[in-house]
């Protein structure tokens, strides 16, 4: 997982006389934590025309400028300031992601925020911070998961910046963020993190796809295809150890033997993994890291937020003809529905309006 959304609450009025002081200290390291990034920002423009810009960066920024008006001018994106500036934060993550879910249930735990609503995580600009939060997270017993992000969006709060953590891919994966990112602003549900995850990644897909073409790249969006089949390989393969597991846990048996089967579960995923990418892979070593790291209820639940509903919503872009304008118009009509007719509208939509 690349990205998150990281909830971000400006106005700290909002929390005075709603919550205790260690939330009160969540709220104020988020908002102490943005402001720093904010108030280091650079006008991309003038950091292309100044001679002291390093040659590289200046090509970087040049890149990420032309995909900037790309996402306002043909995928209908927010045409404002966000991703118009830039900061070179000096780490490799900007925020850390903490996720926490039972030791015998997928269902992560969610928190909730004033405005923004509620998410399955808890974002921090200290990575000691979030490492403090997790151990005790699972000294309350839980299955802890801690990831770090490369780019966040406050919904158009204010005007985000690229960040020196966003170009350590290529171009693509540039891309990939800026569209992903600008989506937040788009629609936006509150209490729904699947849908506006999967509603972004969906829209960063067709995105790339979009702009690949355009720049008439073909090698480099048979190279993007390719990864979305491994991705789509990946997302099978946890969701089938999901399926095992919610199965163990919901039939009877000890702790003891329960916790044997999970760990035995989580092996033969790993197991299946390395089948895959030394067989239909042809020895593509890209997801080693995800499967050599500890692998827990709630780094298989993180998963499942980013990934399960983003084929309809793929499929929802199709319908409405790939016309973005329309597609949007459509996901904020279901996205306005309760939360359980907007996942049945979105699975089983077979028009556009």
């Amino acid at each position: 997982m690349k990205r998150i959304l990281l909830q971000l609450i400006l106005v700290m009025g909002l929390v005075s006389g709603l919550a205790g002081c260690t939330t009160v200290s969540y709220y104020t390291q988020s908002l102490n934590g943005h402001l720093q990034i904010m108030t280091a920002r650079q006008n991309v423009g003038k950091l292309i025309s100044q001679a002291s810009t390093p040659e590289p960066l200046r090509a970087q920024l040049a890149s990420a400028r032309d995909i900037r008006q790309f996402a306002s001018d043909e995928l209908d994106l927010p045409d404002n300031a966000s991703y118009r500036s830039y900061v070179d934060i000096g780490r490799d993550y900007v925020t850390w992601a903490v996720f926490a879910a039972p030791e015998f249930s997928l269902t992560p735990r969610v928190w909730c925020f004033p405005v923004f609503g509620c998410v399955p995580y808890r974002g921090y600009f200290s990575r000691d911070t979030a490492i403090r939060t997790a151990r005790e997270l699972q000294g309350e017993g839980l299955d802890v998961h801690v990831s770090g992000i490369t780019a966040y969006s406050t919904l158009g709060w204010s005007h985000d910046p690229l960040l020196s953590t966003m170009f350590d891919g290529d171009k693509t994966y540039l891309a990939a963020l800026v569209f992903h990112e600008l989506a937040h602003q788009r629609v936006y549900v509150n209490d729904d993190t699947a849908f506006n995850e999967a509603f972004a990644v969906a829209v960063e897909i067709t995105g790339v796809k979009t702009w690949l073409r355009a720049a008439g790249d073909a090698v480099g969006l048979s190279r993007y295809e390719n990864g979305l089949k491994r991705s789509a390989d990946f997302v099978a393969l946890v969701a089938r150890t999901r399926g095992e597991l919610a199965q163990l846990y919901g039939s009877p048996g000890s702790v003891e033997s329960k916790r044997a089967a999970k760990a035995a579960a989580i092996e033969r995923l790993r197991r299946r993994y390395r089948q895959m990418r030394d067989g239909r892979w042809n020895g593509y070593h890209g997801y080693d890291r995800w499967f050599a790291a500890p692998i827990n209820n709630a780094k298989l639940a993180a998963t499942s937020v980013y990934s399960d509903q983003v084929p309809a919503f793929v499929r929802l872009f199709e319908l409405c003809a790939s016309d973005y304008p329309r597609f949007y118009a459509e996901v904020a009509r279901i996205g306005a529905l309760d939360k359980a007719d907007r996942a049945r509208a979105l699975a089983q939509a077979e028009t556009c309006a």
